[in-house]
């Protein structure tokens, strides 16, 4: 079978609870492929700092080790953009957003957010702070 695993599924993959880790895992290990979509990525990488406190490390090292299994395929260009800023102490979705819009064909990523625009601007994408 071919899956698309929803957020709440791969959080279960990664954090103990109350019997679904079970579940969850074996469902991702049984399937001959497993689809996450970005906005389950970041989603996950959303719940995982503000809900459970993981550090942006824990976070990057959470979703490379989703990245490494077999089964699971994922747009890998927009992935490693969300990855880059975490890495550099940002927010996946930032990097993933910047990245897409450029994809679309914008040439400079906007925010009020002075973090994002700074982390983006160090990695060579255009990024404007709106005051």
């Amino acid at each position: 079978m071919k899956i698309v695993a929803d957020t709440n599924v791969l959080l279960r993959a990664f954090l103990p609870d109350e019997g679904q880790q079970k579940a969850a895992l074996e469902a991702l290990a049984s399937a001959e492929t497993v689809a996450v979509s970005v906005h389950s990525l970041c989603e996950f990488a959303w719940v995982l700092g503000r809900s459970y406190g993981a550090k942006k490390k824990q976070v990057a090292t959470s979703i490379r080790m989703l990245l490494d299994t077999g089964n699971v395929v994922v747009d890998r260009p927009i992935v490693d953009a969300g990855l880059a800023v975490l890495d550099a102490g940002g927010d996946f979705a930032d990097g993933v957003i910047a990245f897409d819009g450029r994809w679309l064909g914008a040439d400079t990523f906007v925010s009020f957010d002075r973090k994002a625009v700074r982390l983006l601007e160090q990695q060579g994408v255009a990024a404007r702070l709106l005051a």
